[in-house]
């Protein structure tokens, strides 16, 4: 297990380019799987779950070939679906919560799947239910096996159908449209998510061939065809690690210039910031983020505690709550951060709270900030990173901290952010990997 050490309080200074989304690159790889055409992707972020997911579709007979750091074309013209009964997809399909939307494609394209129970973030439960409805109204079966926690679902032929999501997941919406792409008829969701992930998904699959109309909505038609083609495709920067490097940037006094951000895409994100007192600069298509000594949280217009909460887009991404309660740590004021998705994701405060952080965890769910308006730094400490959010949240307050701060479990972090020390080693960082 690897760790890092972090000798805090340094202001750092610089540019930083965002990597690629790590969520839209795990939909878009399972995308390959619908043809037998090559797929080109460019600006695939080197992160850890990305790896394991291309290791997957390798296993499973797909083409990959590197073309630069961040390119790769895919070719899934030969698949091994025999490679569902190894033991190495069992292991590897468990390990990563991306390796579900393979379903869709291979149920769609061969008619069956086998997959194991997918792993990820222990960050609450996270059914899959919404999958599984959704390729059963498209014509699907499916068994689950309690013996080897896994599903094996199969059709003859998907055939378009009415479909009223459950919640609005990201995935499951993906899932389901890269299934309906070659399913016989019109397919409709309606409470589809809208995330620019899933939209990026559906311009490509437009590309390739596909039919798909309501992108951007939450009501996605989709007219299935006989077989699509192949397409470059371009994936956006990452909004979570631009969200990620603004929090960074308040909390460190950093004067910070983020580039190539792709501002029209980042939704609210800015504004969620700028809630907290960070004075958010747009140049073109940079972010600019100039060394703020304090920054004020806002109230309600009635004077009330300001309230920041998650929401499916165009809402809030709970992804970047921890880093917005970290940072309220250092404001001034105070804010109610309401984490309505995932019931687990907040249990990390009391990390915080050893770091001298003034938190109250109402629930599960919600936790009261009373900003420390950096009068009083928060002190390093030994933390253990529990998922990807939580452990890039607990670096951005080491580096903030005043001395010397450890993070083991590290590799939650690496999962999600690419080369996160040597890229912050280049703006002033003090971090030292230990394996």
């Amino acid at each position: 297990m690897s760790s890092f050490r972090i000798e805090g309080g340094t202001p750092l200074k610089g540019n930083i380019i965002p990597q690629g989304a790590k969520n839209e690159a795990l939909q878009i790889i399972c995308a390959c799987l619908l043809t037998d055409k090559p797929l080109i992707i460019n600006n695939i972020p080197a992160i850890k779950d990305i790896t394991s997911l291309i290791a997957i579709i390798k296993g499973l007979g797909v083409k990959v070939e590197q073309i630069n750091s961040t390119s790769y074309v895919f070719q899934a013209d030969n698949i091994n679906l025999n490679y569902f009964n190894s033991g190495e997809f069992s292991e590897k399909g468990s390990a990563i919560r991306g390796s579900v939307m393979i379903i869709g494609p291979l149920l769609a394209r061969f008619g069956k799947v086998f997959v194991p129970n997918p792993g990820g973030d222990k960050i609450g439960r996270r059914r899959i239910d919404t999958h599984l409805t959704g390729f059963k109204k498209l014509g699907a079966t499916f068994k689950y096996d309690s013996n080897k926690n896994a599903y094996e679902i199969s059709t003859k032929r998907l055939k378009g159908s009415y479909i009223l999501l459950e919640e609005a997941s990201v995935t499951g919406t993906a899932n389901i449209v890269m299934a309906a792409v070659l399913a016989s008829g019109t397919t409709t969701v309606y409470n589809a998510a809208c995330e620019p992930y899933v939209q990026q998904l559906c311009r490509m699959l437009n590309q390739m061939g596909a039919k798909i109309s309501g992108i951007g909505s939450n009501l996605l038609s989709i007219h299935g065809v006989e077989k699509v083609d192949g397409c470059t495709h371009n994936i956006l920067p990452d909004m979570i690690e631009i969200g990620s490097f603004i929090g960074l940037a308040a909390m460190t006094k950093s004067e910070i210039t983020i580039k190539n951000v792709n501002y029209n895409e980042l939704g609210i994100i800015p504004d969620a910031f700028k809630r907290l007192g960070i004075d958010i600069v747009k140049r073109d298509d940079d972010i600019y983020i100039a060394a703020q000594e304090h920054y004020t949280i806002e109230t309600f217009i009635d004077g009330s505690i300001m309230n920041i909460s998650d929401a499916p887009w165009p809402g809030l991404t709970p992804d970047l709550l921890s880093v917005l309660l970290v940072v309220a740590t250092q404001a001034k004021g105070s804010v109610l951060i309401h984490q309505k998705m995932f019931e687990s994701r907040l249990f990390f405060v009391d990390k915080l709270i050893d770091m001298g952080a003034q938190i109250i965890l109402c629930d599960p769910h919600r936790a009261t900030v009373i900003g420390l308006d950096k009068k009083y730094p928060l002190r390093g400490t030994t933390m253990t990173s529990p998922d990807i959010r939580a452990g890039v949240a607990l670096l951005i307050a080491a580096l903030s901290a005043k001395g010397t701060s450890i993070i083991h479990n590290i590799e939650q972090i690496d999962r999600g952010y690419q080369n996160i020390d040597k890229r912050l080693i280049s703006l002033g960082a003090k971090i030292e990997r230990i394996d």
